[in-house]
């Protein structure tokens, strides 16, 4: 089983860049695909962006498209969101999470999702 820690979070203001890390302890982490998704107060958590067991395949909500961006590093078992531009709207809690059955067609929803990190706040000031 994997377990997902994010860190990176914090207060910026509009137009400064973040980058969130998600680190993964456990052996078969590489098989996973990784997204991120966000959540505000009595919302529903949102899809954020994705990537594939290989990082070769990425996936951004239109929202955030041409300003965030995700990689990932197996050998570190780390993911990573960039977050450019940064808007008010963007001020939410940040979660990634882990689709153990690596598969990708139209998998973006929470319940694809199978493990969760604890989640890390940012905040954009305008």
């Amino acid at each position: 089983q994997v377990q997902l820690v994010e860190s990176g979070g914090g207060l910026v203001q509009a137009g400064d860049s973040l980058r969130l890390s998600c680190a993964a302890s456990g052996r078969t982490f590489s098989s996973y695909v990784i997204g991120w998704f966000r959540q505000l107060p009595g919302q529903e958590r949102d899809f954020v962006g994705r990537i594939n067991w290989s990082g070769r395949s990425t996936d951004v909500a239109d929202s955030v498209k041409g300003r965030f961006t995700i990689s990932r590093d197996n050998a570190k078992n780390t993911v990573y969101l960039q977050m450019n531009s940064l808007k008010p709207e963007d001020t939410a809690v940040y979660y990634c999470a882990g689709d153990s059955s690596g598969m990708w067609y139209a998998r973006t929803g929470v319940l694809h999702y199978d493990t969760w990190g604890q989640g890390t706040q940012v905040t954009v000031s305008s």
